[in-house]
């Protein structure tokens, strides 16, 4: 398996999911590293506030932080190889680069997203959230933290 690392700049907590305002972007990362954990895919990540140790020992990242300061960040290490900076990979360059199956990160087989900030795993559409119906995300069985994840929290936007 390949190893994945992620490294971000200094956050309140290990995921940024706390306080009052919650970054999308980091409820995505969450959950898709949380499906991928249960599927035995175990992707490091870590904050600059509570792992600094491993921003000093990886010579790679210390050099690039000290070169262009912890803007870069966050940055994604595949096989010790720095391969993004100042964004996390979107859904499709986790499967591409752990080459893992789409499943694993929660994805249905099939359902495409039509741009990286709507995807939510549930059948984006252009307008922003869930164009399904059918999609785990607008269906009435489907839990209200699913519904958050792609930004349509009292599913409005789910048809």
């Amino acid at each position: 398996m390949k190893k994945l690392q992620i490294f971000e700049p200094a956050m309140c907590c290990d995921t940024g999911l706390c306080g009052v305002g919650v970054d999308p972007e980091l409820l995505r990362l969450s959950t898709l590293l949380n499906s991928l954990k249960k599927n035995g895919v175990i992707v490091e990540r870590f904050n600059l506030s509570s792992a600094p140790l491993e921003f000093i020992t990886n010579k790679k990242v210390n050099v690039l932080i000290q070169e262009k300061g912890v803007e870069i960040l966050p940055l994604a290490a595949l096989e010790g190889e720095i391969i993004i900076t100042g964004r996390y990979p979107s859904n499709e360059e986790f499967v591409n680069y752990l080459e893992i199956p789409r499943e694993y990160i929660g994805d249905k087989v099939g359902v495409v997203a039509t741009s990286e900030e709507d995807d939510c795993g549930c059948g984006c559409s252009e307008e922003g959230c869930c164009a399904s119906e059918e999609s785990d995300c607008c269906s009435e069985e489907s839990n209200s933290s699913t519904k958050s994840s792609c930004g349509c929290s009292d599913g409005s936007c789910c048809g």
